[in-house]
């Protein structure tokens, strides 16, 4: 019979003070329902039941809960300044040729008129190209169709955060 230990980050996180849980997950999500939910859920065991309540969370998400959650993602192009998450995410837009981030700049905006809201893609790993082409494939959706497809992508860059969060070394 084998045993499982709880990794060492997600330990820390089982024992933070709410206060200081609350902000650690807002840093993951700006969804304060999400936040309060994956709170009231302590303790995980592992990485999998974490990610598993953030995904339960989020498919009960309601559409003002997830405005909430996407007010706090920049635009692709253009991550926060001093942000080290949302520059690290968009990492693909980085180096890419002016031509790209003027015609990303251009999508944004159209996307953000039609929907009113950031588009929103899980951007980690993927290249300039493919996150104007995802717009650009996106911005003819019907609304709710969108709005599952950006709960989806909120899902998974959720799941990236909390794998990164645990990880950490305290």
């Amino acid at each position: 019979m084998t045993t499982t230990s709880t990794p060492p980050g997600l330990a820390r996180f089982n024992v933070l003070e709410e206060h200081a849980a609350l902000a650690v997950l807002h840093e993951a999500c700006a969804s304060t329902v999400w936040a309060r939910r994956l709170l009231d859920g302590r303790p995980y065991a592992t990485l999998d039941d974490l990610c598993a309540a953030s995904d339960a969370a989020m498919a009960d998400l309601g559409t003002e809960d997830l405005r909430e959650a996407m007010a706090g993602h920049p635009p692709i192009g253009r991550p926060r300044p001093g942000d080290p998450t949302s520059t690290r995410e968009q990492a693909g837009m980085a180096g890419a040729a002016q031509e790209l981030k003027a015609e990303m700049l251009e999508l944004n905006l159209a996307y953000q008129e039609r929907f009113g809201h950031v588009f929103l893609i899980c951007a980690t790993g993927r290249t300039g190209e493919q996150m104007r082409d995802a717009v650009k494939e996106r911005i003819g959706n019907p609304p709710e169709q969108e709005r599952e497809i950006v709960r989806t992508e909120l899902g998974k860059i959720n799941r990236i955060r909390l794998a990164r969060l645990v990880e950490e070394d305290a």
